[in-house]
């Protein structure tokens, strides 16, 4: 008999699921700040620009305006055939959450809705989806704009472009400006 403890040790299963923030099945992720009317979700579904206006309107509002940024078919001459996007929930949606406010608060808004849909994302279908609402078109005009060029430079959404080569890269949201030209 040995004078040793005998040491047990036990096997941890292996776990084949996905980490929370990249199982499918744990969203929509959303929040919903009533008193500055600011809807946030991050999905996997279709995103639905109706919803977004209808969350965005008000009897107040004159003006509302609504984007879609949309998979295009080509990037540098290279046929694409999908986006992928991944992010880590929290982490986003606290930014996007400081994104809206502080719209809401720079040009009086009266609502603000942004939707990103994460995972694949066809080509000619939603990626973003974002609506605002104000009393004149011009603080919504441009507080729209604001607003995606803060999510494309800030919002820690990650997206891989996937070519109909079979291959693909990472791309930062914000490695092109509203024209399209490298930042």
């Amino acid at each position: 008999m040995s004078s040793q403890p005998e040491q047990q040790q036990q096997q941890q299963p292996q776990s084949t699921s996905k980490p929370p923030h990249l199982d499918p099945a744990t969203y929509p992720r959303t929040l919903h700040l009533p008193a500055q009317n600011i809807h946030l979700e991050l999905t996997y579904n279709p995103l639905d620009p109706s919803i977004a206006l209808s969350q965005t309107s008000s009897p107040s509002a004159g003006a509302n305006v609504l984007f879609l940024g949309t998979t295009r078919d080509t990037f540098e001459d290279r046929p694409v055939l999908q986006l992928s996007y991944t992010t880590y929930p929290p982490l986003a949606l606290k930014t996007l959450s400081a994104i809206a406010e502080e719209a809401v608060s720079k040009h009086g808004l009266t609502g603000v809705s942004i939707a990103h849909r994460l995972g694949v994302v066809p080509i000619r279908e939603a990626s973003i989806v974002i609506a605002v609402s104000a009393g004149h078109r011009g603080a919504a005009w441009r507080a729209g704009e604001e607003v995606l060029e803060l999510c494309k430079e800030k919002a820690e959404i990650w997206k891989m472009e996937e070519f109909v080569d079979g291959g693909a890269e990472w791309r930062a949201n914000r490695d092109r400006d509203a024209e399209g030209r490298a930042v």
